[in-house]
């Protein structure tokens, strides 16, 4: 029996602030009460991913190695007890390219699901756009929607049409729909 539920978490708008192609380290600003949030997960037993489209690298507009300091930098702010996150993954590509990861693809999903062991009926995917949430329900997991980022209201109206939950961000759903208190 599976024994790990996850969070399989976007990262712009859902964890850090969203700035449209982030590639400076100097934009990386975690969202209010993110990083308690993720401590709280992390001691409920929950394990943590991050899984996000980066069209900016294909574009040129930014390179891995900016995208990689940028990661570091959220997870200093983060500063999280191991294990941490444990597995980041970007897909690179536009959205008019063909891609393996790029979200609404669960491909991610379904590999850390089989590779840790986890729970799909006690994971959830959530972030700020259709395409996380779609990625989610297509993994078999429960999606959560979050308004703190580039969403727009069609999009929430979607989101309402599937079913999915809705909240004003991260923090607020690990309390509402994880249980935790920090």
């Amino acid at each position: 029996m599976p024994s790990s539920p996850a969070l399989f978490l976007d990262r712009d708008g859902n964890l850090i602030e969203d700035h449209h192609h982030t590639c400076r380290v100097e934009q990386i600003a975690l969202i209010p009460g993110v990083r308690s949030a993720l401590h709280a997960c992390l001691g409920a037993g929950y394990k943590l991913f991050v899984l996000t489209n980066q069209s900016g690298l294909n574009r040129g507009i930014f390179t891995w190695e900016q995208y990689e300091a940028c990661n570091a930098r959220m997870l200093e702010l983060l500063d999280l007890p191991a294990p941490g996150i444990l597995e980041i993954k970007a897909a690179p590509e536009r959205p008019d390219e063909p891609s393996l990861y790029r979200k609404p693809s669960p491909r991610f999903i379904l590999e850390m699901i089989a590779k840790h062991d986890l729970d799909p009926v006690r994971s959830w995917m959530t972030g700020d756009r259709c395409t996380d949430w779609d990625a989610g329900l297509n993994a078999g997991i429960k999606s959560c929607a979050m308004r703190s980022g580039a969403g727009r209201p069609e999009d929430f109206i979607y989101a309402e049409s599937k079913g999915i939950t809705i909240r004003k961000d991260f923090p607020e759903f690990v309390r509402m729909d994880l249980g935790l208190k920090w």
